[in-house]
């Protein structure tokens, strides 16, 4: 079977220029190969997978974050940034809201998501275990505004399962 891309009708105009699929197809980014430079919060150290000028993403951002045994970062968003964190081993603890209040945990296999401008802090819930994370962005600016925020609430916990799906 041919593939004809002119719609069958025999119109040149419908006709696609040819693409070269070699260099403008699948990337594969080794994992020894991530960029340690973008931006960074205290506590964390994140590295760029995917961007722009690594792979030709256009509208995301992908790379690692590791924080290290019993470390917390500082409070921070990522502006009108969503994110999403995949937790490949140890164990996370969020905390969240304009004082902190909230608090949700997540483990190997666990996805996070954080929406635009939330404020909130990682945290390694392990005292000897790195936490090490897989983030994903809807943007390619490294977005990281660090807020000085005090949590002053004990902390409310929130499941991370999704209300739906008691």
């Amino acid at each position: 079977m041919t593939h004809d891309h002119n719609n069958g009708d025999g119109d040149p105009q419908h006709e696609h220029p040819a693409i070269d699929w070699r260099d403008n197809g699948v990337k594969v980014i080794p994992g020894n190969s991530l960029d340690p430079n973008t931006a960074q919060t205290p506590g964390m150290n994140r590295a760029t997978a995917i961007n722009n000028a690594r792979a030709g993403a256009e509208k995301i951002w992908a790379g690692t974050v590791t924080i290290h045994a019993n470390a917390k970062t500082g409070a921070h968003h990522h502006g009108d940034l969503e994110s999403i964190i995949y937790v490949v081993k140890g164990k996370a603890r969020m905390r969240w809201g304009e004082h902190l209040e909230y608090t949700a945990e997540a483990g190997p296999g666990d996805f996070i998501y954080v929406p635009p401008f939330v404020p909130h802090q990682e945290i390694n819930a392990s005292r000897d275990e790195t936490l090490e994370c897989v983030l994903v962005r809807s943007g390619q600016d490294p977005v990281v505004v660090n807020l000085d925020i005090e949590p002053v609430e004990k902390p409310e916990n929130v499941p991370w399962i999704d209300p739906i799906h008691k």
